[in-house]
Parts: structure tokens; C-alpha cells; sequence
């Protein structure tokens, strides 16, 4: 099974048309337009019944101390967590690519509705509701595509690990409000393959992307 997409290619740059936030000279960062990428499959293996798409971050700091800190910046050295910014189940394998903008086209305050998402689907929360739980601005559930804003004074670019799982159930066997961590737990004994796109985003302009 192959994924891919026309707005990025493989271990490079996104745009930050897809991202939660986007370089800002005078004032760091600046909200962006938050739209999720296209993506594309190809060669799903027969039996396919639905598909379930993940995304995540795996390079995000362990401890926020310095985190968009001025004057200070984040060491290369400092273990790194996973930070989910998309969870999608019971997407149909012959429903054809996700359209960019399709599932996110801008920042929600406070989350978008969830978890029923276009074309039948679920979405489960991502990771900025934890991120932004103690913000009385932005503090809500955050369903579906949410995507990149790493510390601008990170050291380090930031990968965007696009999972594809075809699975052998219709149905993906969470329910309510879930995350990424739910649904590969319940996805166990039911992936008959697995496609992965990584993209590439820094807001510090000292990093090479």
C-alpha cells in the first residue's frame, strides 16, 4: 500500500498552508491557514473494509520549560514525546484522495465539532486539547486535522508521520470521544497493511528544513 500527496513529498517541507501556525517576523509566529493536506493511496490489499488515518509528531519537546521562551532555545539533546494532530477511522478505501481543505480549512477556537467528520467518518481529538486545557481563549475538544506548530525556538525540525492502516473491519472499534492511542489499541489483530508520508515544518528560521 503506497500514500502520497500533491501538496508534499516524502521526508520534505509543508507548506504552511497546512500548518496551525506560520513564521512571523515581528511577532514570532502567526495563525495559518490550518488546512489539511491532500493524500492519496494506492494498492490497498484486498479485504479492505475501512481505512483509519493517524498523524503525529514525534518530535516534541518532553518538558515545555523553555518552550517559546525568549531568550532561550530547546536542545537538540531533550527526550521527545509523540503529539497526535490527526485521528480519522471508518474512512471508505473506495471513498477516493482526501481534498485539501476537505477536513480543516482554518483555526477553530476552541476545536472543531467532532467526532462525526465528511464522508461518514469519526475523528477523534487531537493533541492540542491537552496543549491548550489551561487557556480560557482556546481551551475545548479538538476534533480531527490540526496541524503543525513546533516551538519556534526549537533546534530541531519537526517530522509529520502520516499513517494509513487498511483494516479488515468496517467499523474501528472506539466509541465516544477518542484518541490516537485508542484507536491503535483497538486497530490491533485488524491491519492487513500500513503506508506512511512524513513532512517536514520548523518555525525557528534558523533551522534548515
Amino acid at each position: 500500500m503506497k500514500l502520497s500527496s500533491n501538496a508534499f513529498a516524502d521526508n520534505q517541507r509543508i507548506s504552511s498552508e497546512y500548518a496551525f501556525c506560520a513564521p512571523d517576523p515581528a511577532s514570532r509566529v502567526t495563525l495559518s491557514r490550518n488546512r489539511n493536506p491532500h493524500l492519496a493511496w494506492s494498492e490497498v490489499p484486498a479485504g479492505t473494509r475501512s481505512l483509519v488515518l493517524t498523524c503525529h509528531d514525534y518530535d516534541v519537546p518532553s518538558r515545555p520549560d523553555d518552550v517559546n521562551k525568549e531568550g532561550r532555545t530547546i536542545p537538540a539533546t531533550l527526550p521527545r514525546v509523540d503529539f497526535y494532530h490527526w485521528v480519522l477511522v471508518d474512512l471508505d478505501p473506495s471513498s477516493g484522495p482526501i481534498q485539501a481543505g476537505e477536513y480543516s480549512d482554518g483555526v477553530t477556537a476552541r476545536g472543531k465539532k467532532g467526532p462525526g467528520g465528511p464522508r461518514g467518518t469519526r475523528q477523534g481529538i487531537n493533541d492540542y486539547t491537552m496543549w491548550f486545557a489551561s487557556d480560557k481563549d482556546m481551551s475545548g475538544d479538538y476534533f480531527g486535522y490540526d496541524g503543525p506548530c513546533p516551538p519556534w525556538n526549537d533546534t530541531i525540525p519537526h517530522h509529520y508521520v502520516f499513517t494509513l492502516h487498511a483494516l479488515d473491519v468496517e467499523k474501528c472499534g472506539v466509541s465516544g470521544i477518542f484518541k490516537g492511542a485508542d484507536v491503535l489499541a483497538a486497530i490491533k489483530g485488524h491491519t492487513l497493511a500500513q503506508a506512511k508520508l512524513t513532512g517536514v515544518y520548523s518555525l525557528n528560521p534558523d533551522v534548515k528544513v
